[in-house]
């Protein structure tokens, strides 16, 4: 098979174009007429290895640097309603998936939003809803969980590790004052302290924190004031994320989109340096360019599922799901008026059994993923896996691209495994678009973002 090269550029990228996570992203997926059936669409994949994610789309608050598909508050009993829907479409995919292969889920996760936003008793019918109309074992295998400081309430916590959590992702972003106003983030340093108390409490095996560095005011100094108060709790991982201002967010809305230059990014690539060197001189390995793990932590990922090949089965109105073939959800959008009327049409649907957004994914784009989600990780691209699931090896598909990296002195090169060298990690943000089809593109370029 050929594949389409995408022109490389010549001079050096910027290094924070745009958080890479998934490909292909979601602004490139569009409306699909007719809309497929899921029976269909599972019909041939494998259920040996699934992947379980559910989204919860509210928050207390809306961070100013959040583009994430989350309202704030609840009204008039709309988390019921909202878990009602949830299971409704929960029954739909399962009916979907059929009865001729039990479907094995080999890790779930709960995320958003704020999932913790949801009261102790709501969180109990979240599980429900995974183990007894999905089938997943939630005490069997990784479950993770994202939380907020002032929702990671004791009782809410004693029914996530009752119910399986392995993982609990605290997202704290700093520990100085003044930088969570600058972020549009208030919170007192004694909340986060005490709700981080709370969850090494309850015994939760996993510990992640968030913190993000390129706030405005941050110095070396603040930002080794919140690393080192991260490293007090010991948390078994911590992820470093730059600050991004995006369109139609809080920072967005009052920020010049032109103000983003190179020197903004030459002071978050030092801030992420810092960061990185502090981490691994105090016994973290590097997973990622985000995600530092101690190194005697417990693992958390199961030996059997790899996200380049396995399928995932989204619920919620902000999650998604990838078959072999497609990838597909519900609508996106940024600004809260959408979200709103996103979250009623979802909670207002009773059938579930058609997809409404998606986008295909043939061959080529089955290449890039592949390689993307390798190439992004520390520990890299096998070569042998990426040959045996195509036939040919990642130079034969994409030279130009990698040597493009090679040049640039952000990959290393060896018979067996392609990765990024320490600079290209730091530069992984980057790294990502140039690997986009065109037609990817094209899609996310014509995106209106709403």
């Amino acid at each position: 098979m050929t594949v389409t090269q995408v022109a490389a550029p010549t001079d050096t990228p910027r290094p924070y174009q745009s958080y890479t996570y998934a490909y292909p992203h979601k602004t490139a997926y569009r409306p699909l007429t007719p809309r497929p059936g899921l029976r269909d669409l599972w019909a041939g994949e494998s259920r040996r290895s699934l992947s379980l994610y559910v989204h919860i789309p509210f928050c207390e608050i809306r961070c100013g640097f959040c583009n994430l598909f989350t309202r704030i508050g609840a009204p008039d009993d709309l988390t019921g309603r909202y878990l009602d829907a949830v299971r409704r479409q929960a029954v739909a995919v399962r009916e979907a998936l059929g009865d001729e292969e039990t479907p094995r889920f080999a890790n779930a996760a709960f995320g958003g939003g704020t999932p913790t936003f949801l009261e102790a008793g709501e969180l109990e019918r979240l599980c429900d809803i995974a183990e007894q109309e999905m089938g997943a074992d939630l005490r069997a295998i990784p479950l993770s969980v994202e939380a907020s400081p002032a929702t990671a309430t004791a009782d809410r916590l004693a029914v996530l590790v009752a119910r399986g959590t392995t993982r609990l992702s605290l997202g704290v972003q700093t520990f100085v004052e003044e930088e969570s106003r600058a972020a549009v983030r208030p919170q007192r340093r004694s909340d986060v302290e005490a709700a981080l108390g709370r969850i090494r409490e309850a015994g939760v095996p996993v510990l992640n924190i968030d913190l993000i560095y390129g706030i405005d005011g941050q110095t070396a100094a603040s930002w080794r004031h919140s690393l080192d108060a991260a490293l007090a709790w010991r948390p078994e991982e911590i992820y470093l994320y730059p600050l991004y201002i995006r369109p139609l967010t809080g920072l967005g809305r009052h920020t010049d989109p032109h103000a983003a230059d190179r020197e903004w990014d030459e002071e978050r690539l030092r801030r992420y340096r810092e960061g990185r060197d502090h981490l691994l001189a105090h016994g973290y390995e590097q997973v990622s360019m985000r995600m530092f793990r101690r190194a005697d932590a417990p693992p958390q990922g199961p030996d059997d599922y790899a996200c380049q090949t396995d399928g995932m089965i989204g619920l919620g109105c902000g999650a998604r799901s990838y078959t072999s073939t497609l990838h597909y959800s519900f609508d996106y959008a940024v600004s809260m008026r959408e979200i709103r009327g996103i979250i009623d049409d979802y909670t207002a649907t009773e059938d579930f059994s058609r997809v409404p957004h998606g986008r295909h994914v043939d061959e080529d784009e089955a290449r890039r993923r592949h390689l993307l989600q390798s190439l992004l990780q520390a520990e890299g691209l096998p070569v042998g896996d990426y040959r045996l699931r195509f036939g040919s090896a990642p130079w034969d598909d994409f030279r130009r691209e990698l040597d493009v990296l090679a040049a640039r002195g952000w990959l290393t090169r060896g018979d067996d495994r392609l990765s990024l060298s320490p600079e290209g990690l730091a530069h992984s943000d980057a790294i990502g678009p140039e690997f986009f089809s065109p037609a990817v593109r094209d899609a996310m370029a014509a995106y209106e973002l709403k």
